[in-house]
């Protein structure tokens, strides 16, 4: 294998290691937040909080593993355009960082689609692989990339929307909603990515 190789390897053991065991915590402080919420289980507040910081950190991982796995796609195929794309990955981190302290809605949105803009703006490059590059390509459905920029969405939206749906009935109702979907796309990622995995070729 080579360092590029094991460079690429990063990307799943970060999804693997993090990501996806603070995702179980997520949910599970989700849950409590609610059964505190309905008066069900008589929990501190700071159960709510908690979750939200672990939603923080959920969507900071897979921002961070996202811009990994890009980085190392580029290294294989020899892209063009380097400090470019070096800058555009360095803005998604900033602005992912800036989202963790904005407080104002505005700023919050702003941070979090600039973010989530620069993440497509790099996975349009051609040395980018994925499957399909149309939504009216049935081949579309079954990429990893593609759901993954679809999970990212869904995770910044959360974390930027945090403030509003703590006090928004409506809000923590679609709250709930995409959390579903997101749950769905990381079962998703899981297998597909595991999928793309296995196709890998080494030492390329």
């Amino acid at each position: 294998m080579t360092a590029t190789d094991w460079f690429a390897l990063l990307h799943p053991v970060v999804i693997i290691l993090f990501v996806y065991p603070v995702v179980g915590a997520t949910i599970r402080l989700g849950i409590l937040a609610r059964e505190r919420r309905l008066d069900i289980n008589p929990l501190p507040p700071t159960v709510g909080v908690e979750h939200t910081d672990h939603g923080r950190w959920v969507t900071s991982g897979v921002v961070v593993a996202v811009l990994v796995a890009m980085a190392a796609t580029y290294a294989r195929g020899g892209a063009s355009g380097g400090a470019a794309l070096l800058l555009a990955g360095v803005g998604c981190l900033v602005s992912c960082v800036a989202l963790w302290r904005a407080k104002g809605a505005g700023l919050r949105a702003g941070f979090a689609l600039i973010c989530w803009l620069g993440l497509l703006t790099l996975g349009s490059q051609p040395a980018l692989w994925h499957l399909g590059r149309s939504p009216f390509d049935g081949s579309v459905w079954g990429s990893h990339y593609w759901s993954g920029v679809l999970l990212c969405g869904l995770l910044l939206f959360a974390m930027a929307a945090a403030p509003e749906t703590l006090r928004s009935p409506r809000m923590r109702r679609l709250h709930v909603s995409a959390a579903f979907l997101t749950a769905l796309l990381l079962a998703v990622q899981a297998i597909s990515g595991s999928r793309d995995l296995l196709g890998m070729a080494l030492g390329q």
